[in-house]
């Protein structure tokens, strides 16, 4: 049976027909719904970790084990899980071990635009790369026999474009594989120096039969369409440049690490001119003009952002294509939080107060923007807390109390416990801000360990954020509703003076979570509003000014009352349901 699928459902397919049976990710857009939707197969355990790492770490542990596992992550969770995943190249598998990563061409959801094939050839690791949901499919489970073959875990690289785009699949039996013998091999799994150089002979015996593997991979194909231009390409690179120039003839790389040579040169000998199509970095093409094969590449495309069909033949054809113009101006719609979003009320109140603030990775990102602009800083998961530390540590005491951390209750759990060890244990006196919203947010509302809930909806024992504060050695706690901006600004005032380290919690569920039942709408008395726009303060979208008066869109309001605490005029009403 065949059925659309996004191409994150298919890999979630694919490693389910595989025989997998251990899977431990942590959520990171675009690679997200592959874990969610391969929670849903009985046969398979799945869980969230608290970061990649720890993932990873699970996966590995699986695979020793002796069964088919799993993980899953973005780009830059694969630099938080890059220890285990070098090492685990020397020690390899027993059961097979695959490694989705999803790349994030043009930045749609994240910080940073980096090229995960650095890491297959860094880690010496093999790299499959599919074009679309039937490929996800069909390259997770090759995936699985490479990783078996030749005893090493195999990643799967992912972009925006493939894992959220669908197309057709063909559905089948899912394969029972066995959880292999474990046996006792010091050897093999123990990486101490001693080991790890016998191992690393192994590396590179593994990479000469992997190299020889390439030249026959059937993951790597040709389409000989004409002699003029020949294109060799992989992924979404692929169907945009096989849309763009139906014409030309194709090299599609299926393997991306290590590729074939020999292949690639009968390729080249065959059309008079050779062009390398790829998103990001000049992978490919470096590998061709290593070995001597003339190809045409970067000069012509960029390494940053995406590619489209338009300006593939544009590059390569001269035409360009009319696009109809509306005459009409688009309005720009920044991205915002949520009407009745917990964070505002907090973010309102650092703002007022002007203090630096060291921010970090999640929704609460978003207080960035206009008009609260109340972030200063934001690096990677977890920086917050730690960089936070490190501007106080340079600048002393005085800094210390304009300044404050802010991060987000699963970030927090992923890597922001250690950061905050690291305040404690070297005499640092830094305010940290948990927003504790109830939810993993930004990714799509994920279980995480201070939920009570687990992947698969267990019910668990919630981590108490207070009790980890206090087992590392905070001695000021306190919880506060970010809804309520006068105690807000009260208690962050008296912990900025503080000479000491302390965290407050500001507690409140998302209001997009099921449970939170939204309140009727605010209501404005246009008799008592003087138009002060104090309530614009807080960003609320739901808050609009229309014929010149202050109105509130019913459509978008949740009725979470902060407004009416902006309102000097007790013009804003609280309607009670």
């Amino acid at each position: 049976m065949k059925r659309l699928m996004l191409g994150n459902e298919a890999v979630a397919r694919g490693i389910y027909e595989a025989g997998c049976r251990v899977v431990s990710s942590y959520p990171g857009t675009p690679s997200t719904e592959i874990t969610e939707y391969v929670s849903s197969y009985p046969e398979v355990y799945a869980e969230w970790a608290p970061n990649e790492k720890v993932a990873a770490e699970v996966a590995v542990g699986a695979s020793i084990g002796g069964a088919r596992s799993f993980c899953a992550m973005k780009h830059v969770g694969l630099n938080v899980a890059a220890d285990p995943v070098f090492t685990a190249s020397y020690t390899g598998v027993n059961g097979g071990m695959v490694l989705a990563v999803a790349d994030d061409q043009g930045m749609h959801s994240s910080q940073n635009e980096q090229d995960s094939r650095h890491y297959a050839i860094a880690a010496k690791l093999p790299m499959v790369e599919p074009a679309d949901s039937q490929e996800c499919k069909d390259f997770a489970k090759a995936a699985y026999e490479i990783s078996e073959r030749f005893d090493v875990p195999v990643i799967l690289r992912l972009s925006t474009r493939v894992s959220h785009s669908q197309s057709l699949v063909e559905e089948c039996e899912r394969q029972e594989v066995g959880v292999k013998d474990y046996v006792k091999n010091p050897g093999k799994y123990v990486m101490m120096p001693g080991n790890a150089k016998k191992r690393h002979v192994v590396v590179e015996e593994r990479q000469k039969a992997l190299a020889q593997y390439a030249e026959e991979c059937p993951l790597n194909t040709v389409e000989y369409n004409g002699t003029k231009i020949g294109v060799i390409a992989s992924g979404i690179a692929y169907e945009y440049a096989r849309e763009a120039l139906p014409e030309a003839s194709f090299f599609k790389l299926g393997l991306i690490n290590p590729m074939p040579v020999e292949r690639l040169r009968e390729f080249a000998s065959k059309v008079e001119k050779v062009i390398v199509i790829e998103e990001l970095d000049d992978i490919i093409e470096t590998h061709c003009r290593k070995y001597g094969i003339p190809v045409v590449g970067k000069e012509l495309f960029s390494n940053i952002g995406e590619y489209t069909q338009k300006m593939i033949r544009e590059k390569l054809l001269g035409e360009k294509t009319e696009l109809f113009q509306f005459p009409e101006t688009v309005p720009v719609r920044p991205p915002v939080m949520c009407p009745g979003c917990p964070h505002r009320g907090l973010f309102y109140v650092l703002h007022k107060l002007g203090v630096m603030v060291s921010g970090d990775i999640g929704c609460y990102t978003l207080g960035a923007t206009p008009p609260l602009n109340a972030m200063d800083s934001t690096i990677c998961m977890g920086a917050s807390i730690s960089a936070l530390h490190g501007f106080n540590k340079a600048r002393g005491q005085e800094s210390a109390q304009k300044a404050v951390a802010v991060i987000g209750d699963s970030t927090f759990m992923h890597s922001g416990i250690t950061g905050l060890i690291d305040v404690t244990y070297n005499e640092g006196i830094s305010t940290i801000i948990v927003v504790d919203n109830s939810i993993t947010g930004m990714t799509g509302h994920q279980e995480n360990p201070t939920t009570g809930r687990t992947l698969k909806g267990d019910i668990v024992e919630k981590i108490s954020i207070e009790k980890v504060c206090e087992a590392v050695g905070v001695k000021r706690i306190r919880v506060v509703d970010p809804n309520e901006p006068k105690e807000m600004e009260q208690v962050l005032r008296e912990e900025l003076a503080a000479a000491e380290p302390s965290v407050v919690i500001s507690r409140r569920p998302c209001a997009l979570l099921k449970y939170v039942k939204a309140k009727p709408p605010v209501s404005i008395d246009a008799g008592k509003c003087k138009k002060c726009k104090a309530c614009f303060k807080i960003g609320c979208p739901a808050i609009v000014m229309k014929n010149g008066q202050v109105t509130v869109d019913t459509t978008l309001c949740v009725g979470c009352g902060l407004c009416s605490k902006m309102c000097a005029f007790s013009a804003i009403e609280e309607v009670q349901a």
